[in-house]
């Protein structure tokens, strides 16, 4: 007997079924953030009380767990739907960069905690065409996921880095963990969660391009011609 001939997708109902997806996601997360706010709620409460210490902790931790969800999902819904950049002439990258860095060491977010963080910066300024909101997402994204790569007990901290490349006109950014591998891979990229796949979105949509390896995430962005 002949085998069955495959069935080609119909593209029609795969678009159905990708908007109906994201409806559900997007449902999802609103949920999720309300769970959030009931979670916060009652956390606040238990201050005002006597409360056993690890009531507290692990109420702590699922707060924790409901905002890396609803992150998670918001990631989703942003990387399924197309991109509306709104680029800019001079913008400076070292100055995005050098902020992000220093808003994540001192910021506990999504169950992660303070972090030291190695910068190695451009001095001068960075001047490309960029949204400077979306890039300031991307660099976020992938600083976060970087962060949560790192243990404690790592005996390398978490290090960022950026330097010019003259000759391209480029701007390489790159960011070393321990084990990039810890991530959970998203199935939309190798280089970890669905936060650094909608990272890697922004950044080709800027022309630039985004390559990881087991403990380090590099980043190529072109710079205009007044920073040459």
């Amino acid at each position: 007997m002949r085998p069955a001939p495959a069935k080609v997708p119909d593209s029609n109902a795969l678009e159905r079924l990708g908007g109906a997806t994201l409806q559900v996601v997007h449902d999802l997360k609103n949920q999720l953030n309300g769970l959030k706010l009931y979670a916060t709620f009652l956390r606040k409460r238990l201050k005002r009380e006597d409360q056993p210490p690890d009531e507290r902790e692990t109420l702590q931790k699922l707060i924790a767990g409901l905002d890396r969800a609803a992150k998670d999902l918001t990631a989703l819904v942003r990387f399924a739907r197309p991109l509306e950049l709104r680029a800019q002439a001079n913008v400076d990258l070292r100055r995005i960069i050098s902020k992000v860095i220093a808003e994540a060491a001192e910021r506990e977010t999504g169950g992660l905690p303070r972090v030291a963080i190695a910068a190695d910066i451009e001095a001068a300024s960075v001047i490309g065409e960029f949204d400077s909101v979306a890039i300031t997402e991307a660099v976020k994204a992938i600083t976060d996921d970087v962060r949560a790569s790192v243990s404690p007990k790592d005996p390398q901290p978490l290090s960022v880095a950026m330097r010019v490349d003259r000759e391209t006109a480029r701007a390489a950014i790159e960011w070393r963990g321990s084990h990039l591998n810890r991530r959970s891979g998203s199935g939309l990229n190798d280089c970890g969660s669905i936060h650094t796949a909608l990272a890697t979105k922004i950044i080709e949509a800027h022309g630039g391009e985004v390559n990881c390896d087991n403990n380090t995430i590099r980043v190529l962005l072109p710079l205009s011609s007044k920073r040459i």
